[in-house]
């Protein structure tokens, strides 16, 4: 983990929420809760759709998203931004392969993932959370590459630990 932020750590319990998201352009409410009843869940946060760093995350998770499947891993984009924005960020960006949640400054800020330089807007955070709804794996780190590698690490470990 980068820096001195303050992140959530290992062992954790994640703060649950529900949110409005989009996948495939198509919008839901999305469950932490729901979703960890289906397997790990990989929540990573970023500051704003349709930018660079941000867009070549997406591309990244949504190159990665049959290894994240095969783990039985579900991925969520978490930012700020609003669900328009966010249905077109999940078909475009995320290539209808996972999906985007639009997290209100309660979730982003109990997540410890608010930009330090920005209030309004996330920070570029992942975390794996385990089906027990604890923090398995935190990373924070501006290479978006990075947040895809580690969090696909985490879960091998995960689930080499669950065997």
């Amino acid at each position: 983990m980068a820096g001195a932020h303050a992140a959530l750590k290992p062992g954790d319990a994640a703060p649950s929420f529900s949110a409005d998201a989009a996948l495939g352009g198509k919008t839901f409410r999305f469950q932490l809760s729901e979703a960890l009843a289906k397997g790990p869940v990989v929540l990573y946060f970023f500051p704003k759709a349709f930018t660079q760093g941000c867009t070549v995350e997406a591309h990244l998770f949504a190159e990665a998203s049959e290894r994240f499947a095969a783990l039985g891993a579900t991925v969520v984009g978490v930012s700020g931004d609003n669900i328009d924005t966010l249905k077109r960020f999940s078909v475009e960006a995320c290539r209808d392969k996972f999906a985007v949640a639009g997290a209100s400054p309660k979730t982003i800020e109990e997540y410890d993932a608010r930009s330090s330089w920005r209030a309004d807007m996330a920070d570029r955070i992942s975390y794996v959370i385990g089906k027990d709804g604890r923090i398995v794996f935190t990373h924070h780190g501006s290479d978006p590459e990075a947040h895809v590698v580690n969090t696909l690490q985490a879960l091998e470990r995960l689930g080499k630990a669950a065997r």
